[in-house]
């Protein structure tokens, strides 16, 4: 089909088609390496039943080890096969309701995103940043760009629940803080989405992040709102109001995009993860400090002593139990 004339005339179609032809004979390779160690593997194996040597035994165990690793990361990206995973991430953070409490507990998701990002070498662009006067952050809105970054970071979608002793609290007691995670997909300029300049409100004002002083001083900063929908995005990390009002208009895209689908299809409810109010009970996952250590996501039902270690950005065993359960869930 590839090969035939006709093939290019639907470029958006072709496109797909080949991405998808990539990713399928990417697995199958893997597949095949895989299959091929494990094969060697066992014909050394049979040698030292036979005749016993240290030094072979050595370098069997590390390649046990080695190929044990690839399985549990090729595991991970068999789970990753719905349309959107191999985008780029789009995430917003906000604080619940606890006002010092929960916006710095936001803040502390965002660097916990940030660090994720880094052992993963993804990169993360910041195109909102409101900081509170006191501690944490009023909202964030960043860029996670990285090949399955979106298949990997929708498991975040959803409110964030933390128990700790309140750094805020000369009592020093018990405080429960919340903050939403909105994950959506990075559409790119092969997918139409119709937006008429009548339906925008567009605002500009002087950024209040860093960026210099030429971005401080000039209303380089853009809010666009959509007024059909009430939709609002904001961008203020470029030091050109166009290049703002670009990127502004990507994120509205790829809002739009989202919404159009969840209209149209009940399982597209999926990419952004059920929406709840940031309070009690509606949480997707805890973190406790105290009066004991656990981590767990009430979805997987996942769990882990290992609190500090996850809000380091050690993502990866939580993330994984969330999409063997979503497979699971489908």
């Amino acid at each position: 089909m590839i090969n035939s004339p006709s093939f290019w005339n639907d470029q958006k179609k072709a496109i797909s088609i080949v991405n998808e032809n990539n990713n399928l004979k990417n697995n199958l390779d893997t597949y095949n390496k895989l299959n091929s160690q494990i094969e060697e593997m066992n014909q050394i194996y049979l040698i030292l039943k036979e005749e016993y040597d240290e030094e072979i035994f050595n370098s069997l165990s590390k390649s046990i080890k080695e190929t044990s690793k690839e399985m549990e990361e090729f595991k991970t990206q068999i789970l990753l096969s719905s349309e959107f995973d191999s985008y780029n991430a789009i995430v917003e953070i906000h604080p619940g309701a606890g006002g010092t409490e929960s916006q710095d507990w936001a803040q502390m998701l965002f660097e916990m995103y940030i660090r994720y990002a880094e052992t993963h070498s993804l990169k993360v662009t910041t195109y909102d940043y409101q900081a509170c006067l006191d501690a944490g952050i009023k909202s964030v809105t960043f860029l996670v760009k990285g090949k399955y970054s979106y298949g990997h970071l929708k498991s975040e979608s959803g409110v964030h629940r933390l128990v700790r002793i309140s750094p805020f609290d000369s009592s020093g007691r018990r405080h429960t803080s919340f903050a939403s995670v909105e994950v959506i997909p990075q559409i790119d300029e092969n997918v139409e989405v119709e937006i008429e300049e009548k339906d925008l409100k567009i605002d500009t004002y002087r950024s209040s992040g860093a960026g210099g002083q030429n971005v401080n001083k000039t209303e380089s900063a853009v809010r666009i709102t959509h007024l059909p929908t009430g939709i609002v995005v904001t961008c203020q990390n470029q030091r050109s109001q166009i290049q703002n009002r670009e990127i502004a208009l990507n994120v509205l895209k790829s809002r739009l995009f989202l919404l159009e689908l969840r209209k149209k299809q009940e399982e597209v409810a999926k990419l952004k993860g059920e929406q709840k109010n940031i309070e009690w009970g509606s949480q997707i996952r805890s973190y406790v400090l105290c009066p004991y250590k656990l981590v767990k996501d009430h979805r997987s039902n996942f769990e882990s002593s290992n609190v500090d270690e996850v809000l380091q950005g050690n993502l990866d065993e939580v993330i994984n139990a969330y999409l063997r359960w979503s497979v699971k869930n489908g």
